[in-house]
């Protein structure tokens, strides 16, 4: 029974250290890319490349090194092809250099600490999902200084800037990964600020990966069907929480500037488009603007994807049409090489997804204390996490009956969040963004072939696990195992870790004399 009592309090002293703040931990916010890039250098978090360095597989070669070996984020000023002054910067939300603050540029990036944990992060998330959304402020032309420079009609040329190709096998230059696509419902009733590939044809146009249900496709579906181009504002930089919300699934509907608004605790400042009435966000260092064919009348990819493979496949999607572009002094254009974990579709939209889980399963009253995607997963995996004291919540309910209900609540969440393959339910004793904590857990607690529910649901084609027909039908299974433990007094065993199998005094002991 002691050692019993004292597995509970480890537990529950672990789980204070990463409890749920009451409201919002906020931090002075960036208004622009370039503020957060300071803040970057000032934790060591940046690398500034003033070599010559080509766009031509050079610059995403440093870029995806820099993800594989956690090293700073490149900050390239010296752009062999570049005629405008512009620099480039890559992993603009990877995972960071610094070994005791991992997930600073994530955290940075919506207004936390850089030394926030992942269940503190995807709370925030959680919490502004509720908040009041706080719209866009909009600014004079003088004040915004992506107006610094104007190019319209036949000077808006996209042969100016040095566009980068990012994969030796892709189907040419990609020069949107990292930048937020603002497109407007023909009712005026939706603003969507979304990330999606973009390739470059040749100055004038470009086209890129349009697919419903993603929300892009949606808008541009609705101007399709009534037979007029869509006009679209393409924004390359700004305050970093800009491509971090396009990234992160929002429900149908939900204006993401709205929801920036909210996270800044601020109104996100925007300006006019030269060609439309859209709005832009004022801060941003390059925006293209222009209108979206009706068709689909150009061929796009093969692209590296976040699964970590290659593609082999391309397909038939929309044309932008490029008419102004504007930009500030010295524009800075950042970079995504997709490819195998991580970078920023695992740490940005596997972090928002499991917001998304997060949020569902709390609405549906069960008790959650997190929900992580582990990065080395590939957007893969989802792990829910529950307290010890789950089975007082849910009287009479035993662990298999407690996880088919997590399964049918993330079933039918719809939207990105019901696509993972895999879902694990876990115990909180582990904290699912350790890796090492995470492998031992699923090694030892879950049956080989028993304890697991299945589903019959969308899936993106990009999912590497599924069969080619399965992904092609954007259909397929889901599984989520239940590798809850027994309770206490039912076969449940002890940890033999050094914070559960020593006494205190023996611990303090030790530690007090770890490095004499």
């Amino acid at each position: 029974m002691r050692q019993q009592n004292e597995d509970r309090r480890h537990r529950e002293a672990d789980r204070a250290s990463r409890e749920r703040p009451e409201g919002p931990v906020r931090m002075s916010h960036f208004t622009d890319l370039r503020g957060y890039l300071d803040a970057l250098d000032t934790l060591g978090d940046l690398r500034t490349i003033e070599r010559s360095v080509s766009v031509d597989l050079e610059a995403a070669a440093i870029t995806r090194r820099s993800y594989e070996i956690r090293a700073a984020a490149p900050l390239f000023t010296n752009i062999a092809e570049d005629r405008t002054g512009m620099r480039m910067f890559g992993a603009p939300a990877g995972v960071s250099s610094r070994a005791d603050m991992p997930l600073a540029r994530l955290a940075l990036s919506v207004g936390l600490p850089p030394e926030t944990g992942a269940a503190a992060l995807v709370d925030h998330l959680v919490r502004v999902r509720d908040a009041v959304p706080v719209p866009p402020r909009a600014v004079p032309r003088e004040n915004a200084p992506c107006k610094q420079n104007v190019l319209l009609g036949r000077e808006a040329t996209l042969d100016r800037f040095a566009v980068p190709r990012l994969h030796e096998s892709d189907g040419g230059r990609y020069l949107n990964t990292w930048g937020v696509i603002v497109v407007r419902t023909p009712d005026g009733a939706w603003v969507n600020w979304s990330i999606s590939r973009i390739m470059m044809l040749d100055g004038k146009r470009m086209t890129g990966l349009v697919v419903p249900p993603q929300h892009l496709g949606l808008v541009w579906q609705a101007w399709a069907e009534r037979g007029e181009p869509m006009p679209y504002a393409l924004v390359q930089g700004g305050a970093p929480a800009i491509p971090f919300v396009g990234g992160i699934p929002l429900p149908r509907g939900v204006d993401e500037a709205g929801y920036i608004g909210a996270l800044h605790g601020e109104p996100v400042e925007v300006v006019r488009c030269e060609t439309s009435d859209l709005e832009v966000p004022a801060h941003a260092e390059v925006v293209i603007e222009g209108h979206m064919s009706v068709g689909r009348d150009s061929r796009e990819g093969p692209f590296g994807e976040y699964a970590g493979y290659a593609s082999t496949q391309s397909s038939t999607q929309p044309v932008y049409s490029v008419e102004a572009i504007t930009y500030r002094d010295d524009p800075i254009w950042p970079i995504v090489p997709e490819g195998r974990p991580p970078d920023e579709y695992h740490t940005v939209t596997g972090t928002g997804r499991a917001a998304n889980v997060l949020h569902a399963l709390r609405r549906a009253g069960l008790p959650v204390t997190t929900v992580w995607m582990p990065f080395p997963a590939a957007m893969h995996w989802t792990v829910v996490t529950v307290p010890d004291d789950w089975r007082s919540h849910l009287p009479g309910v035993d662990s298999g009956e407690f996880v088919r209900r997590i399964g049918e609540v993330i079933h039918n969440s719809g939207g990105p969040s019901a696509m993972m393959p895999v879902t694990f339910v876990l115990d909180d004793d582990i904290d699912p963004s350790n890796e090492a904590d995470l492998l031992w857990a699923l090694s030892t607690r879950l049956h080989p072939k028993d304890r697991r529910f299945a589903w019959d649901g969308v899936v993106l084609p990009f999912m590497a696990c599924y069969t080619e027909d399965e992904r092609k039908a954007m259909r397929g299974p889901s599984v989520v195992h239940d590798g809850l433990l027994p309770a206490w007094g039912e076969g449940r065993l002890h940890h033999s870790s050094f914070a559960q199998a020593y006494p205190a005094d023996i611990r303090r002991r030790v530690l007090e004399h770890e490095d004499g």
